[in-house]
């Protein structure tokens, strides 16, 4: 049976991650989630029973083998991809890197940055573009608490030129939503040109389907969505035939695996991704939405005391609308450091309230667009195996740190 159904049940949901039976608020999910236990129990029976090496012919091997391949359908399966279009890696920052040195454009050609992504998304076409002579164009909000990547922006940008488009489909400090559909609409005006997007901010927190947002990449981290400590990276039909292979000159070179896997899917990890698919049985659709009501009484209930505040100013979407944002909050407090804030929590729980303080590699967006100092914001990244009382019991510390309201 599925353990997440359309009426969600919290106690049902918890029991399923073992890290959750101790002493410990975990509210730094952004930096990666907690892993499920059937996820744990097969990465050691892969280890303990079939760790060989692929593609042989003996009993274990065959084993191996099925194991693997089973992990990397249900990976694309996920996404809504064929097997083809995915490779899987070690992070979403290496498949990045991996994929820019496997692109080539003409020299002079433009490439469209986002600065409020994760420096991920950032640095690896900044190396591109000075490696084959190409324009950046900066796709920058205007400075202020509530920055968006808007079409109307973009579309400023675009030229004949464009060759590649990349954005967060959710930032990992602001939380806020981006219309990745209505995005790739607009990048797909100019003949050839394609969108890469970084959505390990947004994985945790929604159902994902490629094929319906028009994307041509697509990355998120697996250890981020209650599974192995991995990542993938889609390609479009499209955007799969301008990469070039980095594998062997004599191996197959027709997949996305094929050309950027390089022996980067570590089998047992590969293997266990259809135990994160079975958690959220047979009508995904339904966990999700159920997971979506949920995180928004989290966060609902959390930028109610935050929003109530004079002295807090949140970083992103104010609004606890689900359609708007995820389950990420960051704010900044009149006068104090977010390091400050954070660690009297620290000491106040005794270790036991798991926030978090800094840039998170988004430094170009907390610098230049949010115009923080270099402690960043105060994080709060909250998933659906989190509970009301965890948020009121957060609530009551910073009542304690900060002074009531």
């Amino acid at each position: 049976m599925p353990v997440i159904m359309s009426s969600f049940n919290i106690a049902t949901a918890r029991e399923k991650f073992p890290a959750l039976n101790q002493p410990q608020v975990f509210f730094d999910n952004a930096g990666g989630s907690q892993t499920l236990g059937t996820v744990i129990d097969s990465i050691c029976n892969y280890l303990s029973k079939t760790n060989v090496q692929l593609g042989a012919s003996y009993a274990v091997g065959k084993k191996s083998t099925a194991s693997y391949e089973s992990g990397y359908a249900a990976a694309a399966k996920y996404i809504n991809a064929s097997i083809d279009s995915i490779v899987l890696g070690s992070s979403t920052t290496s498949l990045f890197r991996t994929l820019s040195f496997a692109l080539s454009f003409p020299a002079g050609s433009e490439i469209i940055i986002s600065k409020v992504d994760h420096e991920a998304n950032i640095a690896s076409w900044v190396d591109l573009a000075a490696r084959q002579n190409l324009t950046i164009k900066w796709w920058a909000p205007k400075a202020g608490t509530n920055p968006k990547l808007e079409v109307f922006d973009l579309k400023d940008l675009l030229s004949e030129k464009t060759v590649l488009v990349t954005c967060t489909h959710a930032s990992n400090i602001l939380g806020t939503i981006h219309d990745i559909a209505a995005i790739a609409e607009a990048v797909h005006t100019i003949p050839g040109a394609l969108l890469c997007v970084d959505a390990v901010a947004y994985a945790p927190h929604r159902q994902i389907d490629v094929k319906a947002w028009g994307v041509d990449f697509y990355c998120f981290s697996w250890y981020k969505v209650y599974g192995p400590h991995m990542s993938m990276l889609y390609a479009s039909p499209l955007a799969l035939k301008s990469v070039k292979s980095l594998g062997h000159h004599f191996n197959p070179s027709s997949t996305l695996q094929d050309k950027l896997g390089l022996a980067g899917s570590c089998y047992e990890l590969t293997a266990s991704i259809p135990a994160v698919l079975a958690y959220f049985g047979d009508k995904p659709a339904e966990s999700w939405a159920a997971i979506e009501q949920h995180e928004g009484k989290l966060q609902g209930t959390l930028l109610e005391y935050l929003n109530a505040r004079s002295d807090v100013t949140i970083c992103g979407e104010p609004s606890a609308d689900t359609k708007k944002r995820v389950c990420t909050i960051g704010f900044v407090v009149k006068g104090r450091k977010s390091k400050d804030v954070v660690e009297a929590v620290d000491e106040l729980s005794n270790g036991e309230m798991g926030i978090r303080w800094g840039t998170f590699y988004s430094v170009r967006l907390a610098d230049e667009i949010l115009g923080l100092q270099y402690d960043g914001v105060v994080r709060v990244s909250m998933v659906h195996y989190n509970t009301l009382d965890e948020v009121k019991q957060l609530i009551m510390l910073f009542d304690k740190v900060l002074g009531k309201a």
